[in-house]
């Protein structure tokens, strides 16, 4: 845990959606024992993936069966600290993919995202936070895709222009996928 948050404390925001958020993540840290897990109902650590393609002009994206709504890769931490391993690992098992490039092994962005209450595996979750990281990773657009039935019904690769009109959750889509897509510039070489 104490490198986790050594991570977090490094982390530059971007912004002050995550200036606040970096804070309250911390603050999680030393209040609770249990953010690594479900166990915290109020809210624990997840990690996503922002999946480019080698061009960095379109994100891989599942359309996730709970949300209802086109979604980054992602998943809990389940007691692991290793959040970028979590996020490759969910990458991996929600599209099938193989090859996965690490762009920068840093956090690249940080969000606490709020879950409504829903049914997962026949059982009710209450609404929490998820305290997510999120990591730039890369992806050959070729490789085969594949759904994970349980999770989602579609995988596919949306231009980036289009990513916020295909997502059906607003706040996400203006203040998460807007924030990512505008963090890529300075990955994207500029040819002169």
């Amino acid at each position: 845990m104490n490198k986790l948050r050594e991570q977090i404390e490094k982390y530059k925001p971007y912004n002050e959606q995550e200036e606040k958020d970096k804070q309250t993540m911390l603050k999680y840290i030393d209040s609770f024992d249990d953010v690594l897990t479900r166990k915290n109902e109020f809210g624990h650590f997840t990690a996503s993936s922002w999946v480019v393609n080698k061009e960095k002009t379109k994100i891989l994206m599942i359309y996730h069966n709970i949300y209802k709504s086109w979604s980054w890769t992602g998943g809990h931490a389940d007691g692991k600290a290793d959040l970028l391993g979590t996020a490759i690992r969910e990458l991996k098992e929600e599209t099938g993919i193989k090859n996965v490039k690490i762009l920068d092994s840093n956090i690249y962005s940080l969000e606490i995202v709020g879950v409504d209450g829903h049914v997962k595996r026949g059982e009710y979750v209450s609404s929490h936070e998820h305290l997510n990281l999120t990591y730039l990773l890369e992806v050959d657009e070729k490789e085969v895709l594949q759904v994970k039935e349980d999770e989602n019904s579609e995988v596919k690769w949306i231009n980036i222009e289009d990513v916020e009109k295909s997502v059906n959750e607003k706040w996400v889509a203006e203040n998460i996928y807007r924030k990512l897509n505008k963090k890529l510039d300075k990955y994207i070489k500029v040819e002169i």
